[in-house]
C-alpha cells in the first residue's frame, strides 16, 4: 500500500496531517537541503512528538515522494498549450523554475516514476502533448529524451549554484582565478578546438543555455515524429 493509499490516523492531541508534515519538510529542505530534513526536526516545527509522525509516514523515502509530489503541483500548468512543442517547453521551463525555488528537487529528479496525484497529472500532461501524433512507443521515447535533457541541465545548473555558495566565487570569479592555468594549457597548442571555444565562443547565461538546448532537443524529436517508421 502506497503512502497515498494508506489512511491517516486521528489528528489528536496535536492537530497533525500529511499536508502539515510535508509543508514543514519542504521548508526545512528549502533552507538546508535534503540532509536538513528529519522527522525529529519536522516534529519540533509542528510541536508534535517524533513518534507520531510514523503514523503518517513510514520512511524518509515516502516523505521525499510526498515532497516531490507537492512541488509537481507547481509544475503543472493551469492550461495545456495546444502545440506539442509549446506544451513540452512549458513543462520543462516550469520544472526548472520549481528546481530553482526548491534546489533539493534536482537531487530527486530522474528517479522512479512519481506516483502521487500531481506527479501522475504532470506525466499525463506530458504524454497528452504528443498523443495522437505517432505510436505510443515513439511518444514514450520522445518524452524520455526531453526529460533526460532538462533533468541533466537542471542538475548541472543547481550544482553550479551550490558551488558558487560553497566557494564564495561567482562564475566570473572562478574563471578569473583559474584563467592563468587555462591560458598556459591552451598555449601548448594541444587543445586547439578548446582554445577556439574559450576565445571565440559566446558566453551565455544559464536560462539561455537551457532554452537553446531544449529547442534543439525538440527539433530532434520533431524529426522522429514526422519520419514514417521503417
Amino acid at each position: 500500500m502506497t503512502v497515498w493509499d494508506r489512511p491517516e490516523p486521528p489528528t489528536r492531541p496535536v492537530p497533525l496531517d500529511r499536508e502539515r508534515i510535508v509543508a514543514a519538510a519542504i521548508a526545512l529542505a528549502d533552507e538546508g537541503g535534503l540532509e536538513a530534513v528529519s522527522l525529529r526536526k519536522i516534529a519540533a516545527r509542528l510541536n508534535a512528538g517524533p513518534m507520531r509522525l510514523y503514523g503518517y509516514i513510514s520512511t524518509k523515502e515516502e516523505l521525499f515522494d510526498l515532497m516531490v509530489d507537492e512541488v509537481y503541483a507547481e509544475i503543472l500548468p493551469e492550461e495545456q498549450p495546444g502545440d506539442w512543442r509549446d506544451a513540452l517547453r512549458v513543462l520543462a521551463h516550469r520544472t526548472r523554475q520549481a528546481a530553482l525555488r526548491h534546489e533539493w528537487l534536482a537531487d530527486l529528479l530522474g528517479r522512479r516514476p512519481a506516483l502521487g496525484p500531481n506527479g501522475l497529472a504532470v506525466t499525463e500532461a506530458t504524454l497528452s502533448a504528443l498523443d495522437g501524433l505517432t505510436d505510443i512507443d515513439t511518444v514514450m521515447r520522445a518524452v524520455e529524451t526531453v526529460s533526460a535533457y532538462f533533468t541533466g541541465a537542471i542538475r548541472r545548473e543547481i550544482t553550479n549554484l551550490r558551488a558558487e555558495r560553497a566557494t564564495g566565487l561567482s562564475k566570473l570569479d572562478w574563471q578569473r582565478t583559474h584563467g592563468p592555468h587555462v591560458t598556459r594549457m591552451l598555449a601548448t597548442g594541444l587543445f586547439p578546438v578548446l582554445a577556439k571555444a574559450v576565445y571565440d565562443g559566446t558566453d551565455v547565461d544559464a536560462e539561455t543555455s537551457f532554452a537553446t538546448g531544449l529547442d534543439w532537443v525538440l527539433d530532434a524529436v520533431a524529426v522522429r515524429l514526422t519520419t514514417p517508421p521503417p
